[in-house]
């Protein structure tokens, strides 16, 4: 698998690959996303960001974005990390 793919309109991204930028190991990654403790938001791009997408990976205390082409290719990647402090609800909405 690529680290990114698109099949019938759904994204895929290799949980290494959110691991990763959040930090954690996979096998805690996968715990946390099974007990909803890791949260997500793809967003689309328009007009000058057409056939880019944004995912969003929201864990207690960090915030990984990855902005992707249409073709699966990883453009950009970053991480916000708020030590021991939770993060902060403003930066689960789009854009934030």
């Amino acid at each position: 698998m690529k680290p990114v793919e698109f099949e019938n309109g759904a994204v895929e991204i290799d949980a290494s690959v959110i691991a990763e930028g959040l930090g954690l190991a996979l096998p805690l990654l996968r715990q946390q996303m099974r007990a909803g403790q890791i949260t997500s938001q793809s967003e689309r791009g328009t007009d000058a960001d057409s056939g880019r997408y944004r995912l969003t990976f929201f864990s207690e205390n960090r915030r990984f974005r990855v902005v992707v082409d249409e073709g699966g290719a990883i453009l950009q990647r970053s991480t916000l990390n708020f030590g021991d402090s939770p993060l902060p609800k403003s930066l689960r909405k789009p854009g934030g």
